[in-house]
């Protein structure tokens, strides 16, 4: 057979495999059949070189174990005699390149025996590899030999091999960030992956000499049960595997967003009425790498018990329940649970009071599986159970590492069942960087850390709020209860403080107490959206917030709650600005709670404080009144509402060193003085129409936009204030990068309207496979002065300027613009008015809508 017969012949297998798996017959079958095709092949091109014979073909690694994708890595060795002809040398070169020539992805070796013991003894790497090598052809001497050379009992001892190769998972799994549930997930080498099971066996093998994980049984190291999840989770995540093959035509092992619901698709997951089909997938896709992480947790303890620990070695009891051996938690008999259900919360509290404790031993992890079924209706109303879990809360140390373990064991989401429910649960779309129990996990965390002395330097006013509350634990059930009741229909935050209003009570808690966690469930997005969407300058936004929130504990324990929650979300969210507007919207409420909700502040207090204050400073600085009053007659009463007083000094200090006569306008950039990032000041006259400028050009020079004022000053000017970060972490905001984003920025000031900057930069990839229709919501803001836009439209490069150019065509002057990005959504906010100061009327109003609609939701050229 030529090479094009042997392509042929492969094409054809890999469509029939192809077909199988569509067909829906065993993903188990169809790997092995995959190996068993190249078996074939390879002995057919290795026959076909006559001067082979003495030498041996192997295959290695996962090819050595029979198990093969449709683009799986195919890693070979040619194993030589130590006396090999040159001839018979040539012919290992040609039958290499013949495997090229053929279309296979081939990772070959050739080695002598003695080359195998030098790079196995020096590379772990080579010697897993070596350990599962299968011959396919040659002399099974010089193969026997390679095997015996290369055994525990010469190199690798089972002790060495398994500190390694744990050492090998930890740092594997700390390039995932220690969790399997990201967005986009690698289905072999995050966390309960399929290297997770890969690990086991490698090690069973070089221990017990095992040569299938069936064998552990025998061993006693494995119960039928937990060999079936074993074998069960393995082919749910073969089957994922090979179908990214099969979409890809590539060898992928990442869930990537391109290709989950295709993926879906492919597996038979649909939609249902709550649940996208994507939805469900991933959530069968986290559940079943969390079962493979309490597999491989156990297991591996196991292991580590047989191999480097004294089997003899006396058991310190703890209590007449629990023992100590070895360093591990364990009980003292295997009845334990069946006698005292409320053990399996103990052991729990038992890990807080003994830190020193390395963990539960495997043996214990294995019974708290099988007697899972205990936690039922009565174990959830039980009194010593609702002290034991709120005793497990109030802890002072170790309540996040707990929490993490009960649902790592499956008590978590029994004990509760509302968060089983969300256990897994990812929602499909950029914001959410975690499955909502894995982010609830994060909120709680993040919680622990205000509470902890230690993580002072963090978030030094949250810590400080945090450690003088007399009930900390209020604020980690808010936490646990947020989203619990996601994907459920409705409102989850209403739902969510129902359901833990209801378990406050069960617990024993006041109904204060209880009114409080549900309160803070049901509100716990109303801080993030006053301060986001909302103009917080406004003394109204302030004391309608101020009247909600009703006093400073609540106003406390949500503020704590929303930085929590929104850190939680996704770390790449979180940024010194949103950190600002929450910390600058808490002072405010504080302030105005203090002043009480019968008083509220008004406007004249607050803008008769901002200028005392900032002109102290400016006068500190050797400006001299008289220059301060010029400039700030250029000012309006709603500039010093708008800015802080910081931006206040800086404006007044760089207007009183320029030409304010200028028609050609002034522009200033400068590092932010109180977080990361950048902002620019424009003075220009109201007619050039900065913002859609602006946009532009930061958008194309990788910044993203998080605040943005326009604000009408007098002599028909404005100042335009931008505060933006870049959109890439890893570039450095230097003096070369704040020049270059000043010279950009002064070419503005000479542009026409219809000169605007041009973004080039592309959609990111994940955000390409989200469809966002665009919405305009249009309504009078508080005062009724003011027209208040919402958009909500997908988020991409040049989205703001697209919008300030509508509103130049339709006349409208921006005066504020919240900007808000969630995931792959933008919900902006403007608040706008008609450029010649007359009123917007509806007519106006709906044209503006529907240009903006039919702009962002066009298809670009």
């Amino acid at each position: 057979m030529t090479y094009n017969d042997h392509r042929a012949a492969l094409a054809k297998a890999d469509a029939d495999l192809k077909q199988r798996f569509e067909a829906g017959e065993s993903v188990v079958e169809l790997v092995h059949a995959r190996s068993r095709t190249i078996d074939e092949l390879l002995l057919k091109l290795w026959a076909a070189h006559g001067d082979l014979r003495g030498a041996a073909l192997l295959a290695v690694g996962g090819y050595g174990r029979g198990e093969l994708h449709p683009y799986s890595d195919i890693d070979i060795m040619v194993l030589l005699p130590d006396q090999f002809p040159d001839a018979g040398k040539d012919s290992v070169t040609a039958f290499v390149t013949s495997l090229w020539d053929t279309g296979l992805e081939i990772g070959h070796s050739v080695r002598t025996v003695e080359q195998c013991v030098e790079e196995a003894g020096a590379d772990l790497t080579v010697a897993t590899t070596l350990m599962e090598a299968r011959l396919l052809t040659g002399p099974e001497a010089l193969f026997d030999a390679m095997m015996t050379a290369t055994a525990p009992d010469r190199m690798w001892p089972s002790t060495t091999f398994f500190e390694e190769k744990r050492k090998e998972q930890i740092a594997r799994h700390h390039r995932y960030h220690d969790t399997a549930y990201n967005l986009e997930p690698n289905v072999k080498g995050s966390p309960g992956g399929l290297r997770d099971i890969q690990m086991i066996g490698w090690i069973a093998k070089r221990h017990f000499g095992a040569a299938s994980l069936a064998e552990l049984v025998e061993h006693d190291f494995l119960s039928r049960g937990q060999l079936q999840r074993l074998e069960e989770g393995q082919a749910f995540l073969w089957r994922v595997r090979f179908g990214l093959h099969i979409l890809t035509g590539r060898r992928e092992d990442r869930l990537l967003f391109d290709h989950q619901i295709n993926l879906a698709r492919l597996l038979g997951y649909e939609d249902a009425t709550y649940t996208l089909a994507v939805e469900q997938f991933m959530q069968r896709y986290y559940r079943t790498v969390m079962e493979l992480s309490r597999l491989n947790e156990m297991l591996l303890q196991l292991f580590e018990e047989a191999i480097l620990m004294d089997p003899n070695a006396p058991a310190e009891p703890l209590n007449a329940r629990f023992q100590v051996k070895n360093g591990f938690l364990q009980t003292a008999h295997a009845q334990v649970f069946r006698d005292n259900p409320s053990s399996l919360l103990e052991l729990f509290l038992l890990l807080q009071q003994n830190p020193d404790l390395r963990g539960v031993s495997a043996y214990t992890i294995g019974l708290i599986k099988r007697h899972l079924y205990l936690i039922d209706d009565e174990f959830r109303v039980n009194p010593r159970n609702h002290r034991l879990f709120l005793e497990i809360l109030r802890a002072p140390e170790g309540v996040t590492h707990e929490l993490r373990r009960m649902n790592l064991y499956g008590v978590l989401g029994l004990y509760i069942p509302a968060f089983g429910r969300i256990v897994g649960r990812m929602q499909y779309d950029l914001f959410h960087a975690y499955t909502v129990d894995e982010h609830t996990l994060f909120v709680v965390s993040n919680l622990r850390r205000f509470a902890l002395s230690r993580f002072d330097d963090e978030f030094p006013q949250c810590s400080e709020i945090m450690q003088r509350l007399e009930q900390p634990e209020i604020a980690y059930l808010a936490g646990l209860f947020h989203d619990i009741a996601k994907g459920r229909g409705g409102d989850h935050s209403e739902l969510g403080a129902v359901d833990a209003e209801a378990f406050c009570l069960e617990h024993g808690l006041s109904k204060y107490e209880a009114g409080l966690v549900a309160w803070l469930v049901r509100n716990h997005l109303a801080l993030s959206m006053t301060a986001q969407k909302k103009d917080i300058g406004d003394p109204d936004v302030v004391n309608e917030f101020a009247s909600l929130v009703g006093d400073p504990l609540h106003l406390d324990y949500l503020y704590l709650l929303t930085v929590a929650d929104v850190r939680g979300t996704d770390p790449k969210l979180w940024n010194s600005w949103k950190a600002q507007l929450f910390r600058d919207l808490y002072q405010l409420t504080r302030r105005a709670l203090r002043r009480g909700l019968e008083n509220p502040i008004d406007r004249e207090l607050l803008l008769q404080e901002k200028q005392e204050k900032a002109r102290d400073i400016l006068l500190g600085r050797n400006i001299s009144a008289q220059r301060i009053d010029e400039v700030w007659s250029l000012f309006t009463d709603t500039y010093f509402l708008k800015h802080r007083v910081h931006e206040i000094t800086w404006h007044t200090e760089w207007l009183a060193d320029s030409d304010t006569d200028s028609n050609i306008g002034l522009v200033d950039v400068r590092r932010r003085k109180t977080g990361d990032g950048i902002e620019a000041v424009f003075f220009t006259p109201r007619e050039k129409h900065t913002f859609a400028h602006a946009t532009a050009v930061l958008d194309e020079l990788g910044m993203t936009i998080v605040d943005a004022r326009i604000v009408p000053i007098e002599r028909d000017r404005t100042i335009d204030s931008f505060v933006f970060m870049e959109l890439d972490d890893r570039v450095e905001i230097d003096e070369a990068r704040i020049a270059k984003v000043r010279r950009s920025l002064t070419r503005i000031l000479t542009a026409g309207e219809d000169n605007i900057a041009k973004v080039t930069r592309k959609v990111p990839r994940q955000a390409r496979m989200f469809t966002t229709r665009t919405t305009v919501d249009i309504s009078p803001d508080t005062t009724g002065d003011r027209i208040v836009l919402e958009l909500s439209a997908a988020d991409r490069p040049g989205l703001l300027s697209k919008i300030g150019q509508v509103f130049i065509e339709h006349g409208v002057d921006i005066e504020a613009a919240k900007i808000v990005t969630i995931g792959e959504r933008a919900e902006d906010v403007f608040y706008v008015g008609h450029e010649s100061g007359k009123k917007l009327d509806a007519a106006a109003l709906q044209r503006l809508g529907d240009a903006l609609v039919a702009t962002l939701d066009s298809k670009p050229n």
